[in-house]
């Protein structure tokens, strides 16, 4: 339980801390908070806001202390979410190979399709206005925070529970779905593909240049001189390089640059073997790719921070619709959908459930990953633009605070453990 709090404490509490700061400064002074979030730092950059011409072409761009945080800062989380993901496919032991893997991943699939279709669903119910001013959004409510609904988990089941292990398999999966869907649907601005040919490029070089290349040089070669050589000298900054490059051609292409590091995590060395994000054993490895997860630890911290404060300022003026509808995804959509995909995995499917885990315990897991906050606070910042309004309810701000309103889902996942009886294990 200690590792678990440790985590929270180092990736989420001063998000949190971030966030009801905001919360506070939006309600008393909401002019001021505006002015600091979009406080411009760089004016006619290369990086930044794009100012379209009458051609619709990039003019110029600004740097503000929003872009900064959210489309530079935020890709070093994501590089994190990704390099989970990256080793629990790639290892052989990795927890999302294999058949161990397939009724969570199947239960994930519902919990992504059964918020889409309560959010698009009561949002048609309250009118085509609504819906056509909302149904932007239908991915914010499909997000699980891993490290606030892990801990939860084992408050409801207990640490040795099996529903434990599936509920970190089916966020891992939830936020490797996440990161697709912000790359698919939720472009930056005009589509320019031929961008992407400078991420993929930096990714081949750096992955050929400073990790094929040295392993190859020192096949047969006990003392490794090239690869030890690359390591000891030249570190991480060939990625480093290389991560500044796919950034900015996810910018130019128009894809959400925050993703812009994605490319470049699968080419960095990694250990043979992973023991995931609460096992102690996992900062005793000494790769490369755990080196620099070690290293941005810390930078993460400040940075979570900053995405709090300056994501979730709204004012409770704001609260409508949208909130309702997030929430409802999650709360209602989220349970059902992983109870309805994982009892056919379980059952028609003859996949199978783990040892010692009843099919009503997919209803709790389900409350538990209901908890959306971080992705689902940042997919809100993307799906609509700061204008869209519904009636007098900025939607944005609305929608973020159906995200925030999602730790809910602790009070009712404990709620749902006691009702059908779960038996936690120590």
């Amino acid at each position: 339980m200690y590792r678990v709090w440790n985590f929270l404490t180092n990736y989420s509490l001063l998000l949190i801390f971030g966030a009801l700061i905001a919360l506070v400064w939006a309600n008393i002074n909401p002019e001021a908070y505006h002015h600091f979030v979009e406080m411009v730092i760089v004016d006619h950059f290369f990086i930044g806001h794009a100012h379209l011409d009458a051609a619709g072409q990039v003019e110029y761009r600004t740097l503000t202390l929003h872009y900064l945080v959210n489309d530079v800062l935020m890709a070093f989380f994501f590089a994190i979410a990704a390099k989970e993901v990256w080793e629990a496919i790639i290892l052989e032991q990795g927890s999302l190979r294999g058949k161990k893997a397939a009724t969570p991943l199947v239960a994930t699939a519902g919990g992504m399709f059964g918020p889409i279709a309560v959010y698009l669903g009561l949002a048609a119910i309250l009118g085509s206005e609504t819906y056509d001013a909302v149904a932007r959004g239908w991915a914010i409510p499909t997000a699980t925070d891993i490290a606030f609904s892990y801990l939860v988990g084992r408050l409801v089941f207990g640490a040795g529970h099996p529903a434990v292990r599936f509920l970190l398999l089916l966020a891992i999966a939830d936020d490797a779905a996440g990161l697709i869907i912000l790359a698919v649907f939720y472009p930056s601005g005009e589509l320019a593909p031929e961008w992407l040919l400078l991420s993929l490029g930096a990714a081949v070089a750096v992955f050929v240049l400073f990790n094929w290349l040295p392993r190859r040089l020192d096949r047969h070669k006990e003392l490794r001189p090239n690869s030890t050589f690359v390591r000891d000298r030249l570190s991480w900054w060939p990625y480093l390089i290389a991560g500044c490059l796919s950034w900015y051609g996810f910018q130019e292409a128009g894809i959400h640059p925050a993703l812009g590091l994605l490319p470049i995590v699968p080419t960095i060395p990694h250990a043979d073997r992973a023991f995931g994000f609460f096992a102690e054993a996992e900062q005793y490895l000494t790769d490369l790719l755990n080196h620099i997860e070690h290293l941005l630890k810390h930078p993460v911290e400040v940075v979570l921070f900053f995405f709090g404060l300056c994501n979730a300022g709204v004012e409770f003026s704001s609260i409508g619709s949208p909130t309702w509808l997030v929430l409802a995804g999650l709360l209602i959509g989220k349970p059902f959908g992983i109870l309805l995909f994982g009892w056919l995995a379980a059952g028609p499917m003859r996949l199978g459930l783990p040892a010692g885990m009843r099919t009503v315990d997919l209803f709790v897991i389900g409350c538990v990953a209901a908890i959306g906050f971080t992705v689902s606070l940042f997919i809100a910042s993307v799906a609509f633009p700061a204008s869209t309004m519904l009636g007098d309810v900025p939607v944005q701000d609305a929608a973020k605070m159906g995200a925030l309103f999602s730790f809910a889902a602790a009070i009712v996942s404990l709620i749902a453990g006691k009702v059908t009886r779960v038996q936690k294990q120590p």
